[in-house]
């Protein structure tokens, strides 16, 4: 397990004569600061049954979509104890029009557009040797010591009573079809319930596809989530 040093919390000071020329997750929420878009919360919140419903409010209290906000915890706790140094955000990429329209980089009219552009101009991935999600790493038996693999995430549950763990909700899987070589992405959740590995149900056809093929090449499926 890998993760950053570069925590979202706030105030966040961003020197814009060093930013990279793409922006990224902390940069977003400073944009989103800016404009007013992001309410913080100080006080403990249980993420097993907390975090997520008072986020969820906004979309089932009759609250218009322009006065939806991203949220920032900050005290984050579990059903048993476990205290967090991470914060944790919550409706940051598109809990209104305006939000996502912020991270797409472009007005809310020009998003279908920009999708469509990207779809057809896909950019090849570049390999690097080091990346800030790298900061920190857990590799093997590592992981088995307390607070060093997946419960060391503050992941929450995102529908207390109905999902039987903490899922990722946003996560980023990459799959290479063993035959062709085609690399296929997409969001899916998945399971964090155990320390060492999450569990995502391939649900996707192409997915399920590549996993098909490694399996008849005598392949461990693989899939590496972001």
């Amino acid at each position: 397990m890998c993760v950053s040093l570069r925590s979202p919390s706030f105030p966040l000071i961003i020197h814009r004569t060093t930013m990279k020329t793409f922006p990224s997750f902390q940069t977003h929420l400073q944009a989103l600061e800016e404009k007013g878009l992001v309410v913080h919360v100080h006080r403990e919140i249980n993420k097993d049954t907390e975090l997520h419903p008072l986020v969820r409010w906004q979309l089932r209290g009759g609250i218009p979509e322009s006065d939806r906000k991203a949220f920032v915890f900050h005290n984050v706790v579990d059903s048993k104890g476990r205290r967090y140094e991470l914060p944790v955000v919550v409706g940051a990429l598109s809990i209104n029009r305006e939000v996502y329209s912020i991270g797409m980089g472009v007005p809310v009219d020009q998003i279908g557009k920009k999708w469509q552009q990207a779809k057809g101009n896909p950019i090849a991935p570049v390999l690097v040797n080091e990346a800030p999600c790298q900061e920190v790493c857990f590799i093997g038996d590592e992981l088995d010591v307390d607070g060093q693999g997946l419960e060391h995430l503050p992941i929450p549950i995102s529908t207390p009573g109905f999902d039987n763990a903490p899922y990722t909700t946003c996560s980023q899987y990459v799959s290479v079809d063993p035959e062709n070589g085609i690399q296929n992405m997409g969001t899916y959740r998945g399971d964090a319930g155990l320390r060492q590995r999450a569990v995502h149900d391939l649900l996707a056809v192409r997915f399920r596809r590549s996993g098909k093929r490694h399996s008849e090449h005598g392949h461990v499926s693989r899939a590496d989530q972001g």
